[in-house]
């Protein structure tokens, strides 16, 4: 009977879509490096298993790195095993090349670099002869069972996926050639003189170096100014109020953006205002409008990591880890490597599902406004939500339909903020009354200006 093998991006991975498959698919025995049933055979990497390499012709040693060598532009490029995971590789390989497998899924990480991680898993355990077996793609946005389950209802063919396999592997072989040649040509400029001074340089990391110098010069370069703020009480009949002196001509100085309508330049001046406006009457202009603010969007892991930052103090590593923690072990929240922001137009039920999960989580502080929301017809088709041209290979982070239990206090944390974020964006927008009060005080003929600003919730 023929099988199918199931090549996962990790151990832990592997062992869901085991639990997963169970049900529908029939037990699984537990080997060494596998799982196995009659119909399924599931491994898995642990991270790459494969990496590029230069024909051997082209591996130019230390001691000889000179510009008389450069560019390396090999014709193609060879693999190599990792190192530190040859075995994992030989056992996956293996069940490649079993007789009764039949077809290959793929089920590494639903990206680009999961992609490569299985193409080259692939291309090694062909050869120079391809193994010729198809080969379909598990592209999962949740590990709770059933999501896998549908991921298997729904696979995609290797076509579909060529793009995302071209892009993966030239950016790998993109990888290599800046870092190769541009470490071989920096390193051999500087060490010029003699001696080796080995200079590393990376298509991202160089980039990244060139901000952080930037950002370093212009703190070096800039020159504190001392400024000054000139506040003022009013009384009416109803009590007080404060203002700040501003100028109403101000215009913006792009070459100078420290110049402000609020900032006096000059102690003497700031008295100046000061002295003319104390104790004179003055006069009040004021405009008041209402306004509405709306929640932030859906979280895209930048946007979380940022947010994350701000509240917490989590560096962007630590959110994601996080974030990947609560996805894959406890299937609490969506795929968290995603730059949308954005839901799919037919993922209306599912939210409504995922408010009704929140609703009877028994999370005191997060189930009243789930609850809000589905009795008040919050749910509703929106594009600031839902919107297909804005989804890219993955949607927004949100929360699975499974109740998280266990978490640590950071992944509480987290869940908690994108549960929260999840739920405002359904909500209706907040509404305002704005004030703003200019007043005048008029001293020898000069104008001085005061502004006031008030925000109350309606």
């Amino acid at each position: 009977m023929s099988k199918t093998l199931v090549i996962a991006e990790k151990p832990s991975v592997a062992q869901d879509i085991v639990r997963a498959l169970t049900p529908v698919a029939g037990k699984f025995e537990k080997h060494d490096e596998h799982f196995e049933n009659d119909r399924f055979v599931v491994t898995s990497a642990v991270g790459h298993l494969v990496e590029i390499q230069a024909p051997e012709e082209f591996d130019v040693k230390r001691g000889k790195w000179s510009f008389a060598h450069l560019p390396v532009i090999p014709p193609y490029f060879d693999l190599k095993p990792v190192d530190k995971t040859k075995t994992r590789l030989n056992a996956v390989i293996k069940q490649a090349k079993r007789k009764d497998v039949e077809t290959l899924i793929n089920a590494c990480d639903a990206g680009r670099e999961g992609e490569l991680i299985f193409r080259l898993i692939e291309q090694y355990a062909g050869g120079k002869k391809p193994l010729g077996k198809p080969v379909q793609r598990l592209w999962l946005q949740s590990m709770t069972p059933q999501a896998i389950r549908d991921g298997f209802d729904a696979l995609r063919t290797e076509k579909q996926m060529q793009g995302l396999a071209d892009a993966a592997r030239s950016r790998s072989e993109a990888d290599w050639l800046v870092g190769i040649n541009g470490t071989r040509a920096f390193t051999a400029f500087n060490s010029r003189d003699g001696g080796f001074f080995l200079t590393t340089v990376g298509r991202v990391q160089t980039p990244t170096l060139s901000v952080v110098v930037e950002r370093e010069e212009q703190i070096r370069k800039f020159i504190s100014r001392d400024y000054w703020e000139v506040h003022a009480s009013f009384l009416v009949e109803a009590g007080e109020y404060a203002g700040k002196w501003i100028n109403p001509t101000h215009k913006k100085d792009e070459n100078d953006p420290e110049r402000k309508a609020d900032r006096v330049w000059s102690a003497q001046e700031a008295q100046a205002i000061a002295d003319a406006v104390r104790g004179k009457a003055a006069t009040v202009t004021e405009e008041s409008k209402p306004t509405t603010q709306s929640s932030g969007g859906l979280f895209d892991l930048t946007s979380l990591q940022r947010e994350a930052n701000g509240r917490f103090g989590y560096s962007a590593k630590t959110t994601l880890a996080l974030a990947q923690s609560l996805y894959e072990r406890h299937k609490a929240l969506t795929y968290p490597r995603t730059d949308s922001r954005h839901l799919p137009e037919d993922y209306l039920p599912t939210v409504r599902q995922t408010f009704e999960m929140l609703a009877d989580s028994g999370m005191k502080h997060l189930a009243p406004f789930a609850l809000t929301a589905l009795n008040n017809g919050y749910i509703k088709p929106s594009k600031r939500v839902f919107d297909n041209s804005k989804v890219s290979d993955h949607f927004a982070i949100i929360p699975t339909l499974q109740a998280p239990s266990g978490l640590s206090e950071a992944e509480q944390k987290l869940y908690d903020l994108v549960v929260r974020r999840f739920l405002a964006v359904f909500f209706p927008s907040a509404e305002f009354q704005v004030t703003t009060r200019i007043t005048q005080v008029a001293h020898q003929g000069v104008s001085h200006h005061f502004k006031s600003e008030g925000k109350v919730m309606v």
